[in-house]
């Protein structure tokens, strides 16, 4: 029987199989275990960046956060040239997103190192800030983080329907009091009349500008009582879409994957794989 060519994204045969099962994959002890040293790894390094700004250049601890640096730098260069090896098409994993996060983790310090002039021009800690991108790093070894992800994908559409008449509100309030204050009550112009209305209606009210007038006030008591109910909104779409999500997940009968090709998606009562046509286990 002529089997079909296994899928770009599944494994390659021999040792970059076996790697990329640790690498990519959860549902084995050594996948579990590589990817709760990751987490720890990013969170140590998350911290030590937070904490290196902080201290001073010229403190103890400076040469001891220094090398802490370098051994998360080379840990991770590491991790992403093992990514890079085991997959079928290196490229592919390198534009996409984990990849670009993947480099901007490990990107700074060796920029550092090999442009010292680059101090001249921008301040150091501008590649040190870099470096706290690496908290997205998270994202990939958590399904929450995952799931999340999907519910505001499938509900951006609503979202920026939602975004747009907020949007408009806030541009017709906002001339509204332009009108009604006046610039003898500091809406200066119509863009500050629109600031004053996203900052009343998102409860923030930082104070800098407040109305004068009897009028101003009830629109501004309006805009308060409108951005309670407004807030709400953007929540209860994501966690509907998250709720139907889970519900499909659930409803769905336990896949299975394929020991030979290393591919998923195969329902229960499957007894041949669907890619390399091998019996299941």
């Amino acid at each position: 029987m002529n089997r079909p060519p296994p899928p770009t994204d599944a494994p390659l045969p021999g040792w970059r199989g076996a790697l990329y099962k640790v690498v990519y994959q959860s549902d084995t002890p050594a996948g579990v275990l590589f990817d709760k040293v990751l987490i720890a790894l990013i969170l140590a390094s998350v911290t030590v960046v937070v904490i290196d700004s902080v201290i001073t250049p010229d403190s103890a601890l400076g040469t001891a956060f220094e090398i802490a640096e370098w051994g998360f730098t080379l840990l991770f260069t590491v991790e992403y040239v093992l990514r890079l090896v085991c997959v079928r098409q290196p490229l592919r994993y390198a534009t996409s997103f984990f990849g670009i996060v993947d480099l901007v983790a490990i990107l700074p310090t060796y920029l550092a190192l090999l442009f010292p002039e680059l101090h001249a021009l921008i301040d150091v800690r501008v590649l040190r800030l870099l470096r706290v991108f690496r908290i997205f790093k998270l994202t990939a070894y958590l399904s929450e983080y995952q799931a999340l992800g999907e519910a505001l994908a499938a509900s951006s559409r609503k979202i920026l329907v939602f975004l747009s008449v907020v949007l408009m509100i806030v541009v017709v309030m906002g001339s509204i009091m332009y009108v009604v204050e006046g610039p003898a009550n500091g809406f200066t112009s119509i863009p500050v009349g629109i600031y004053w209305a996203i900052t009343t209606m998102t409860t923030v009210g930082f104070g800098d500008i407040t109305p004068r007038t009897g009028l101003g006030r009830l629109i501004s008591s309006m805009m308060m009582l409108l951005g309670w109910g407004t807030l709400a909104v953007p929540t209860g779409i994501v966690t509907t879409e998250m709720t139907l999500r889970r519900q499909r997940d659930g409803s769905r009968t336990q896949e299975r994957r394929c020991r030979q090709c290393d591919s998923d998606g195969h329902p229960s009562q499957a007894i041949y794989c669907h890619h390399c046509g091998a019996r299941l286990d």
